[in-house]
């Protein structure tokens, strides 16, 4: 199971679906261990009672039905579906609707849900998810940014609460050009973040700045770390003309 493990985390996101799969086939023992554990680029699918379009993802999952974070449905029908409690339902419903706002301003379009559930530690879990997609433009062909936010909510204690986020983005990119040909880039990364918060401002406006302060640190990660040593790699294999011919050596 770790070398499991271990291989996904290496794989580009957009062979996730593949690789998966062939390790179910190989390790059926552990399927329920590797579909919970290992995150899979977003899936969307559209709620025809309210035609808005919803995001799939295990947590969401029950048999092979999922649950729509709008009529609170599942799709295909499922009789005996596991739904949360009636006040936790409607933290959803708010969730979503902050949530949709936060997805526009920050990424100017793409789609959003919220979920929640009960836990065992008399608290609950939330997660968050955002899939923004982009077609041709430019010299993109096409790319993907998968957004998902996990936080398990522990009990009250004192007015305040603990908070784990567990955060993954998947990224995926393919240019194309006629001096530079074609280019596809893809990775993924995940962080954790842990915090006791007062009660006094809500468990939504909380989770709210933790996954607005863990998207920045990302983003920062990403920009800085994998694109900057990427472009760091590129320049230094395939130069810039105007930098080729500052090396040539004078004749």
């Amino acid at each position: 199971m770790q070398a499991a493990m271990g291989l996904m985390r290496r794989m580009p996101p957009k062979h996730t679906e593949t690789s998966l799969s062939a390790l179910l086939s190989l390790l059926p023992d552990h399927s329920s261990d590797l579909l919970s554990q290992v995150d899979q680029p977003l899936q969307v699918l559209r709620d025809v009672d309210f035609e808005k379009e919803f995001i799939l993802c295990e947590y969401n999952r029950d048999a092979d039905s999922y649950r729509s974070p709008w009529s609170n449905k599942y799709h295909p029908p499922l009789e005996d579906g596991c739904l949360p409690s009636l006040e936790l339902r409607k933290l959803e419903i708010e969730a979503n609707d902050i949530f949709a706002i936060y997805r526009d301003q920050y990424y100017e379009g793409g789609i959003s849900s919220v979920y929640m559930w009960e836990d065992d530690n008399e608290g609950f879990v939330a997660c968050f998810l955002i899939k923004k997609g982009e077609g041709r433009r430019g010299y993109l062909q096409e790319g993907a940014w998968d957004a998902i936010h996990v936080i398990e909510v522990g009990p009250e204690q004192e007015g305040t609460t603990s908070y784990r986020l567990n955060s993954t983005v998947m990224l995926s990119l393919t240019t194309n050009n006629e001096s530079s040909g074609s280019f596809s880039l893809s990775g993924s990364i995940r962080r954790e973040m842990n915090m006791r918060l007062p009660l006094a401002d809500g468990h939504l406006c909380n989770m709210g700045r933790m996954i607005e302060e863990m998207e920045g640190k990302m983003r920062n990660s990403l920009d800085q770390v994998y694109f900057g040593k990427t472009r760091e790699m590129v320049c230094t294999l395939r130069p810039p003309s105007e930098v080729a011919q500052m090396r040539m050596p004078e004749s």
